[in-house]
């Protein structure tokens, strides 16, 4: 069996095509469930081979809030263009009974302690202390000053599983309304965008909520009433999304594998990262979190990642945990992207294309796999990485 699985002319087909070309020439009895016990063992398998079935992990809505800004969500837009003023990010700050909004024009540069000053100022003086507030892990809002502010407040913070960004759903969806209205804004009136970020608060606060059943501004009055839309919108929502999932659980000392992912990285010619491993590990589960999170017994090489993953990252591993892949030749960051860098410019040429000529350098990457190296442009890997223009 394990040469037509890991053989050079094999080369780790699936159970049933592993079983069908076997059978030509072998037969034994229970031979075709050997065979699929055989491949769902193996690692490499595990490791590269995408999964075609519907991801693990149904849906877990909140609860809904009883008053407004009791419990809101957070996250920011940021990489915006620069205004006047030095703004070039948005603070976004959601209700979660009312879906109202506020829109906050902020710096990249802000502290956390500069964060907490414009949320005083803001939302605390506005509404009063929340209750909870839902965030991801940006590192302004996982920093100690800003967990001890809110913990001073009485405030207690609801991060999102790291590689989870469903479970700050609210404000994702809120940040993509309001950047169509930014982008709509700029294409007819032109000008800077924090111009017209008062308007686009007062337009989106104003506007008919579909969840609703009633513009924002108009649930203040009619408390039980959003309740009973919310909780309709909320179960239809469950409804659909759950026929897309599957169910699965883990215990306490079970073995998974953890999905990466390829850094896309800011540059338009890049192209890397095609035949790196989809998983990593195995890794012990430790401890089980809510319904649908996981916590991992990581290695010493992914000490700052945070340990707690949602259940669509995992794949159960039945392969032999002693069989563990190092990660020497794999460098995951906080994002649970695995990173590659630049090591050399190995060769220049200049593209010609329709109206103008592009420089660009063939660059020899770490952690590359399948080619050695790749032509980017120049002008951005000069921006991005300078070190390699010093020789």
């Amino acid at each position: 069996m394990e040469e037509a699985h890991k053989s050079r002319y094999s080369i780790h087909p699936g159970a049933t095509k592993m079983y069908r070309d076997l059978r030509v020439n072998y037969w034994w009895p229970g031979m075709k469930r050997d065979i699929a016990k055989y491949v769902e063992k193996c690692l490499t398998c595990l490791q590269v081979k995408a999964e075609h079935q519907k991801p693990y992990g149904k849906l877990q809505p909140f609860e809904i809030p009883m008053w407004k800004w009791e419990h809101i969500t957070m996250d920011l837009i940021t990489k915006l263009p620069k205004t006047r003023k030095g703004y070039d990010a948005i603070w976004v700050i959601v209700d979660r009974l009312t879906k109202s909004a506020h829109f906050i024009p902020i710096r990249e540069s802000y502290s956390s302690e500069k964060m907490a000053e414009v949320y005083v100022k803001e939302i605390v003086s506005r509404h009063g202390i929340p209750v909870t507030i839902v965030s991801d892990r940006d590192t302004r809002f996982t920093s100690h000053f800003w967990r001890n502010f809110q913990k001073e407040l009485g405030t207690k913070l609801l991060l999102s599983t790291a590689y989870h960004p469903q479970t700050d759903g609210q404000s994702e969806r809120t940040i993509q309304t309001l950047e169509d209205m930014l982008r709509a804004c700029i294409i007819d009136f032109g000008g800077s965008w924090d111009d017209y970020l008062p308007l686009a608060e007062f337009s989106y606060n104003n506007s008919y909520h579909s969840g609703l059943g009633m513009p924002h501004m108009k649930c203040y009055m009619e408390g039980d009433v959003i309740r009973a839309h919310l909780k309709a919108a909320q179960d239809r929502q469950k409804s659909y999304a759950d026929k897309q999932r599957r169910p699965i659980e883990f215990q306490v000392g079970d073995f998974v594998l953890l999905k990466v992912s390829p850094w896309k990285g800011v540059i338009r010619f890049r192209k890397r990262g095609k035949l790196s491993p989809r998983f990593i590990g195995p890794f012990r589960v430790i401890a089980r979190i809510g319904n649908v999170a996981y916590r991992l017994e990581l290695p010493e090489e992914l000490s700052g990642i945070h340990d707690t993953f949602h259940v669509s990252y995992l794949r159960k591993c039945l392969a032999n945990e002693s069989a563990y892949v190092p990660l020497e030749d794999l460098e995951i960051d906080d994002k649970l992207n695995y990173v590659e860098k630049p090591v050399a410019i190995l060769d220049r040429k200049v593209k010609q294309l329709r109206n103008k000529s592009l420089n660009q350098v063939k660059v020899q990457w770490k952690n590359k796999r399948g080619s050695v190296a790749t032509w980017e442009s120049e002008d951005e890997m000069r921006k991005f990485y300078p070190f390699l223009f010093d020789v």
